[in-house]
């Protein structure tokens, strides 16, 4: 049964990467400012080392038409696969869930390191990486996944 959901951002991201540059984003460095209304929910946040930080792909518009399936990073010479068993941002509902290692916490401004958000994203939700429940040893993936590394 579908539904329609409405959701409130809850802040937003500030970062030196702008649509639609690409990087390597184990190296960018950005700031997650969390609107003040909801800086006492950040109360305790500090003391993780990580966090996953879910927001919203604004840039991703309805002019990229909806395809149920594509080519992993858009390489040909990886199998077509449904876009549910990939990470492309032309999704039915386009959210991606990052997690990030929190650097410090000043306030209602996280600065974090490792987020693949392009600057002035909506800041869905904030919920701290916690192990081992976060961590699966035993997952498994396609071997295209690999290859997509390579």
């Amino acid at each position: 049964m579908a539904m329609d959901v409405c959701l409130r951002s809850i802040g937003h991201v500030v970062s030196p990467v702008k649509f639609p540059e690409r990087v390597q984003r184990e190296s960018v460095e950005a700031q997650v400012i969390i609107d003040p209304e909801w800086a006492e929910a950040l109360e305790g946040v500090e003391e993780f080392s990580h966090i996953w930080v879910l927001f919203y792909l604004h840039h991703v518009t309805e002019e990229h038409p909806f395809v149920a399936k594509v080519h992993p990073m858009g390489r040909r010479k990886l199998p077509l696969v449904g876009v549910l068993a990939t990470r492309t941002p032309y999704r039915p509902n386009p959210i991606a869930l990052t997690v990030v290692r929190l650097l410090r916490r000043e306030g209602n401004v996280l600065t974090v390191r490792g987020l693949d958000a392009y600057d002035g994203s909506p800041v869905l939700d904030i919920k701290p990486y916690i192990a081992p429940g976060d961590l699966i040893p035993e997952a498994t993936a396609p071997d295209w996944v690999r290859q997509m590394r390579d």
